[in-house]
């Protein structure tokens, strides 16, 4: 039991974090802007609310609740417009951004920024929240990294069949196939591993009946706190590094991410109308 929750722990924990990696999402460019204009505790705010977002997600996704999700998927094309909205606004803010670094301390500045630091959290988790796609996203990425440890002789706590069913019912209802043997047969190329995995199931079997359930806790949890660790660095190295840029280069790179953000918006409207019509 200690063994298979260490394992899913550490896996969470390095899945979060280099599944974070990739900078072109909207949590990506938020932080990213709001690092170069020197908010490190916005970020962090921002990087904790989409974290959390994520860990609703990832539970949902690994412990199996596909009831939940037919009857979410009616109000996915809903979720996505208004997802869009708020990041065409939240695009806009950032497009419009002039900094001034020379009044940047000044008092009327200081306690508009203490003002939008306290909005940091639940703009990154509606951020989040409002992605749907989010929550097949991590389904699957989920399933790959599960599958590969379990293959490599680890003992995942059962989540590994746990997801595979996961996937397999989010199939019918999508309609859309996964070839989950496969996958996992590219793993399998030792025998000695598929005994111990036979093993492990034997001892999984033993288990108590709240262990699912704890399991998929653990792991959404350390894929979360991954997130947030890569985040926190990431921002906090632009903060440290982004008095190198010139300010009107610094104006610009942040205005171009707002324009992207929008961009993304205009993605969501768009995929929501597909799915109305």
């Amino acid at each position: 039991m200690s063994e298979s929750l260490f394992t899913i722990s550490l896996v969470g924990l390095l899945a979060g974090f280099i599944f974070s990696m990739p900078i072109a999402g909207p949590i990506s460019i938020l932080i990213t802007s709001n690092a170069l204009k020197g908010k490190m505790r916005y970020c962090t705010l921002a990087t904790i609310g989409a974290s959390f977002a994520d860990f609703l997600y990832v539970f949902i996704a690994v412990f199996g609740l596909t009831k939940l999700y037919t009857l979410y998927k009616p109000i996915i094309p809903y979720i996505l417009l208004g997802g869009a909205i708020f990041l065409l606004y939240i695009g806009f803010k950032i497009a419009k951004t002039k900094l001034d670094l020379e009044h940047i301390d000044e008092k009327g500045h200081l306690s508009k920024k203490i003002k939008e630091e306290r909005g940091g959290f639940w703009t990154g988790f509606m951020l989040n929240f409002l992605n749907p796609t989010l929550f097949i996203g991590w389904l699957t990425s989920s399933f790959f990294v599960i599958s590969i440890v379990s293959s490599l002789g680890f003992n995942t706590g059962g989540l590994d069949t746990m997801i595979d069913q996961n996937v397999q019912q989010i199939n019918n209802i999508e309609g859309k196939a996964i070839d989950t043997q496969k996958t996992i047969g590219y793993f399998k190329l030792d025998t000695s591993k598929t005994k111990q995995q036979e093993i492990h199931k034997e001892d999984n079997a033993k288990l108590p009946n709240y262990f699912p359930l704890l399991i998929s806790i653990c792991y959404a949890f350390f894929l979360a706190l991954g997130s947030i660790i890569w985040f926190y660095y990431f921002a906090y190295f632009l903060v440290k590094y982004r008095s190198k840029l010139n300010i009107n280069i610094l104006n610009r790179i942040i205005q171009g991410l707002g324009v992207a953000l929008c961009l993304f918006g205009i993605f969501l409207a768009y995929t929501a109308v597909k799915m109305f019509i």
